[in-house]
């Protein structure tokens, strides 16, 4: 269940997923591409107004008048389901009567709003959100989605608007509860969300019981406050609240640490749309740090439990 202004196709050799500045609006879509000129004389030269001209259509995503954003609406603080209207929301296109709140909502927000657009969301799981961009079902992804190699060969990336890392919580009870490095940990059954990085990190750790993970943040929690799994993989950012809503819950102080965990929030857009990131890039580079961190801890209270 966001939330790096180098080349996204430089950055594609390094791991990224981050969920969370504080809550409001602000996505980011990284320049996406190197461009190569061919042949052997110089690249003709482009009027000021054929430039203008060239950059003002190319910029526009879908129709130009609905930005439609794929997210799972699953993943609070990023992004979730409400049952009515707010200034905070926005509507779910794909499910009657309900709208999507989250960090990634307000920052999607403010794109759309720069690029005289109105957005909406599109609720789809996590995994289905990069073929959704490319089938042309959603015009952005917003979706507390980090690069990586694998998805920069798909899509293309915007800058980070949040940067996130793992942690790992368990019961205060647990036989587990006072670890410190892996191998504490043997024999633990610990899970996390599927198509995720919380899932992948799982591998480095030796000797435990990696589970099947779970579809949503919402279903991890549950199998914890369940006993289903002795340690879930969480959120970083998002610890904090989760703790003050589960007393019984405690975050492991590790002295290991996973490898290639920071995970940014990346916006991303279907190849091509080159000019398009160059714009988004330069509307969440316009978003004050004091105003994300405000709009992150926003969304941290307004979160559902």
């Amino acid at each position: 269940m966001t939330h790096e202004t180098v080349d996204v196709s430089v950055r594609s050799a390094m791991r990224s997923r981050r969920e969370f500045l504080k809550l409001s609006g602000l996505t980011a879509l990284g320049i996406g591409g190197m461009m190569f000129l061919t042949g052997c004389g110089p690249a003709p030269l482009e009027s000021a107004d054929d430039a203008e001209g060239s950059s003002a259509s190319s910029a526009v995503l879908g129709d130009g008048v609905t930005l439609r954003v794929g997210m799972e609406a699953a993943y609070a603080p990023y992004n979730w389901q409400v049952s009515s209207a707010s200034d905070f929301t926005i509507p779910i296109e794909n499910v009657s009567g309900a709208y999507a709140d989250g960090y990634d909502v307000q920052v999607a927000k403010i794109i759309a709003e720069q690029l005289g657009m109105e957005a909406v969301a599109v609720k789809l799981e996590f995994g289905s959100l990069i073929d959704a961009l490319n089938n042309g079902q959603v015009d952005i992804v917003c979706a507390g989605m980090s690069v990586t190699p694998e998805r920069a060969s798909a899509a293309l990336f915007s800058e980070s608007y949040v940067d996130d890392d793992i942690v790992m919580i368990t019961k205060k009870d647990s036989a587990y509860a006072g670890a410190t490095t892996f191998a504490d940990l043997e024999d633990a059954s610990i899970l996390g969300q599927a198509a995720t990085m919380y899932n992948d990190v799982i591998d480095q750790i030796p000797e435990v019981n990696h589970m099947t993970p779970a579809e949503t943040v919402p279903m991890v929690v549950e199998n914890l406050r369940s006993g289903t799994c002795d340690i879930i993989t969480y959120s970083k950012l998002s610890a904090p609240k989760l703790l003050e809503v589960y007393p019984d819950f405690v975050e492991l102080e590790m002295a290991d640490a996973f490898e290639g965990s920071r995970m940014p929030d990346n916006a991303a857009v279907a190849k091509g749309n080159d000019a398009a990131l160059v714009r988004i890039n330069e509307i969440i580079a316009d978003i004050d740090e004091q105003d994300r961190q405000d709009m992150w801890s926003a969304c941290m209270d307004r979160q559902p439990a």
